[in-house]
C-alpha cells in the first residue's frame, strides 16, 4: 500500500482506526487516536466533520454515548495503494447483526491516517 516496507499495511491501519472508535476508556481512546491519526487529521461523513485529535475524541465519545454497547468491526478486507486506504465497517452488538455500516476512504501520511471521507451504506431509521 505504501512506498516503504516499514509503513503499516492497509489491514493494520484499518485495525488501528477501528480500535480508536471502539476504545471506551477516555485515556485509551486518546492513545489510540494518537496511534492511528496524524495530529491534524480530518474526518468527514454525512453526519459530522471534525479535525485534530480533540475533534476526533469528541466525535467518537459522542458516538459511543449514542450507541452504547455497540462496536465497530471490519466488513470485508481493507485495501489501499500509495497513500490511499479503503475499508468498510459495520456497527453491531458483539457478534450480532450489523445495525449500520459504511465505507471509509482515507489518505495516509507517515504511517498514520491524515484524512477520512466516510460514506454511510446503511443506518438506523432517523439517523441520517
Amino acid at each position: 500500500m505504501t512506498d516503504t516496507n516499514s509503513a503499516p499495511d492497509a489491514a493494520t491501519l484499518a485495525a488501528r482506526y477501528l480500535a480508536a472508535w471502539n476504545a471506551t476508556d477516555p485515556a485509551e481512546r486518546r492513545r489510540r487516536i494518537a496511534e492511528a491519526f496524524t495530529s491534524d487529521a480530518s474526518y468527514g461523513d454525512p453526519l459530522a466533520s471534525v479535525s485534530g485529535h480533540d475533534g476526533l475524541d469528541a466525535l467518537i465519545g459522542a458516538m459511543q454515548e449514542r450507541f452504547a454497547g455497540l462496536s465497530f468491526r471490519l466488513a470485508g478486507k481493507a485495501d489501499g495503494y500509495g497513500s490511499n486506504l479503503r475499508f468498510s465497517w459495520e456497527l453491531a452488538p458483539g457478534d450480532g447483526p450489523a445495525l449500520a455500516g459504511g465505507t471509509d476512504f482515507a489518505t495516509v501520511s507517515g504511517g498514520r491516517i491524515d484524512r477520512v471521507t466516510g460514506f454511510l451504506d446503511f443506518v438506523p431509521d432517523g439517523l441520517a
